[in-house]
């Protein structure tokens, strides 16, 4: 089953062209690494395939926002609120029970840390926290915007360890990284923004 796939997709930012002519199709247990240097239209990409940016030209599939994880390259927490709060408030806002919390916590080593302001984190752990939504509800499709950013070793293989589960359980995920992917993932391709 494809999740997500685009066919002559051309964007830009302003009056620039990034991309032209992208095609890519990604189906059930799938993994699209998506790479570049700075500048080269990761982030962008990512938000046309999110519905957060519109594409120039092409045709693009995706499913409804609600089968949809998308994570930016920023980690959408509230630095004023706690880790807990930060994922109350997301459970609220996407009507689902925050029943997994406590479990979400602990495997992204965070369960000591619940109370702690997202200010006084390091970056890793932001990083933690915001990955930590991927655990709260079940959603077919990962957009991932440089999710290795800040992490230490530990929180690389926890990375490694949820993508492969999700790849298993017959998600896909679409990811940007300069970092080789962690952990021993199937079916992965990659694109190259040169």
């Amino acid at each position: 089953m494809t999740l997500l796939a685009a066919t002559g997709l051309c964007m830009g930012r302003g009056d620039r062209q990034l991309l032209s002519d992208l095609n890519f199709s990604l189906a059930a247990g799938d993994v699209l690494h998506i790479r570049g240097r700075n500048g080269a239209g990761k982030s962008s990409l990512i938000e046309v395939l999110a519905g957060l940016r519109p594409q120039q030209a092409g045709q693009l599939k995706r499913p409804e926002a609600s089968q949809v994880h998308w994570l930016g390259h920023r980690n959408g927490l509230n630095a004023d609120l706690s880790i807990s709060e930060n994922l109350s408030s997301w459970c609220a806002l996407n009507a689902v029970k925050a029943d997994a919390m406590p479990v979400a916590l602990e495997r992204m080593g965070l369960s000591r840390l619940r109370h702690r302001y997202v200010r006084t984190l390091s970056a890793g752990q932001k990083r933690r926290a915001a990955l930590a939504r991927l655990l709260l509800v079940q959603r077919p499709l990962w957009l991932l915007d440089e999710p290795l950013s800040g992490l230490d070793a530990e929180g690389t293989r926890l990375l490694g360890d949820l993508l492969n589960e999700h790849v298993m359980a017959e998600g896909a995920v679409l990811i940007t990284s300069h970092q080789a992917l962690p952990g021993r993932l199937p079916r992965v391709s990659v694109i190259d923004l040169a």
